[in-house]
């Protein structure tokens, strides 16, 4: 999409008739439903839950698509190559990075000191589903579980990772094949463009399924549970907000973009984002926006898919803030030796956290379940709002990936600079 194109396109609308505007709507109704309406309210999660599954039913296509046709059309497996070391260098140091913020604000702020909880008095039953999922995790689980059984099983199981697998290997191969395969490139093109196109369609759903799952979780939960522990989700929010605006707005800025600019243009994704708590309802448009935005497509194909699971910063401040926090709560003293443990441990449980509800609190049982000197039951402390953490837990996520997408293409020279200053000056209408 040319700058012409950007522009048109950002033709003024009708306040309505914004996506974003629709989404705050359904997320405002929905909490008041909600709200005094708690029972009717919690009946409503299957909206959400709908949704969500009407996303993920086309997420596997379209990364396969994006992600094979990006690397078939290249026409150079090396600069392939680049992309993948430069995108994997970018997720760690900031996976890293944002584990260790969380660590020091733990520290600074101390949001669980003085609570004087006896670890033996904690219900751990509440935690068990949970606790059983993390027993499940390991590294070579993790690794082991990117191959799937068939070809076919990765997209009927909709693993994110294992359709990415799928995806370069057979767009290796039919880069390599050549001109032999031009008409399947050209047919796979096609199809990218029909399923681009049935995502817009979906996205007329959204303000119902923002509804939904707004509603349900303040019904559910109740507003006034997010009170019980407002100590640490404020500080988690507070602390999330700072490393979005100020470490990963000094990387903006060092690579010549405003990161404000950035959330604006992706205001609509990022409601919806908050509406359902899952950054997976929004990959299929954050794919669109940044190829929109001047991203080259072989980028945007390998760093976005990737970045769902290996670049989660809103996850990884989270592990090792609720981690510290549960100590703290505890009185279980932690040495120095044994926090840095801890942090090596959440380095490697938090890879493959999917962006979905829960993904976060199952990595945190995965950690503390291989840092044993951190009570697991302690994590019923935090139970109760976990729900209301997961969508800032998403939200960094999200912006924290389009973020690296635009760093990495320009680190890489694939940076179309005048229909991104376009794409950042004039927002597309939704």
């Amino acid at each position: 999409m040319d700058v012409q194109d950007i522009k048109k396109d950002a033709a003024p609308r009708k306040l309505h008739q914004h996506l974003y505007v629709q989404v705050l709507v359904a997320i405002t109704l929905g909490a008041l439903l909600g709200h005094f309406y708690p029972e009717l309210g919690a009946s409503l999660k299957p909206l959400g839950d709908g949704f969500i599954n009407l996303v993920k039913m086309v997420i596997s296509p379209i990364i396969f698509l994006t992600v094979t046709t990006g690397i078939a059309g290249s026409h150079d497996l090396g600069k392939v190559g680049r992309i993948a070391l430069k995108a994997f260098a970018y997720f760690l140091t900031f996976s890293t990075l944002a584990l260790v913020v969380g660590m020091i604000i733990a520290h600074v702020v101390q949001p669980g000191a003085g609570m004087n909880i006896d670890p033996a008095t904690l219900n751990v039953g509440q935690v068990s589903t949970y606790t059983a999922k993390a027993h499940e995790q390991s590294v070579t689980a993790f690794l082991l579980n990117i191959i799937p059984k068939t070809v076919v099983s990765a997209f009927a199981e909709g693993e994110i990772l294992q359709v990415l697998f799928v995806a370069i290997l057979f767009g290796t191969s039919l880069a390599l094949v050549g001109e032999r395969g031009r008409m399947v490139l050209e047919l796979l093109q096609s199809l990218s463009t029909v399923f681009f196109r049935l995502v817009s369609i979906l996205m007329k759903a959204a303000p119902v399924g923002a509804f939904g799952a707004f509603a349900f979780t303040i019904g559910k939960y109740g507003i006034a549970s997010i009170y019980n522990l407002a100590k640490l989700v404020l500080t988690f929010y507070i602390t999330s907000l700072a490393f979005v605006l100020g470490v990963l707005g000094l990387v903006a800025f060092f690579n010549g973009f405003s990161i404000l600019k950035l959330i604006r243009y992706l205001k609509a994704e990022l409601l919806l984002v908050l509406g359902t708590s899952s950054s997976e309802s929004a990959l299929p448009n954050l794919i669109d926006k940044m190829e929109r935005a001047g991203c080259a497509k072989p980028v945007v194909g390998l760093v976005v898919p990737t970045g769902y699971s290996f670049n989660l910063d809103g996850t990884n401040i989270y592990m090792t803030l609720a981690a510290l926090f549960i100590a703290q709560a505890t009185n279980t003293h932690l040495s120095l030796s044994q926090q840095v443990l801890l942090l090596l441990v959440a380095m490697l449980s938090s890879k493959g956290a999917a962006g979905v509800t829960g993904a976060g609190f199952i990595t945190l049982a995965a950690t503390l379940s291989v840092v044993p000197d951190v009570p697991v039951a302690g994590m019923t402390l935090i139970l109760g709002v976990d729900r209301f953490m997961s969508e800032c837990r998403s939200l960094t996520n999200f912006i924290g990936n389009a973020v690296a997408t635009v760093v990495v293409s320009r680190w890489e020279g694939a940076l179309d600079r005048e229909a991104f200053q376009a794409a950042m000056n004039t927002p597309p209408k939704d």
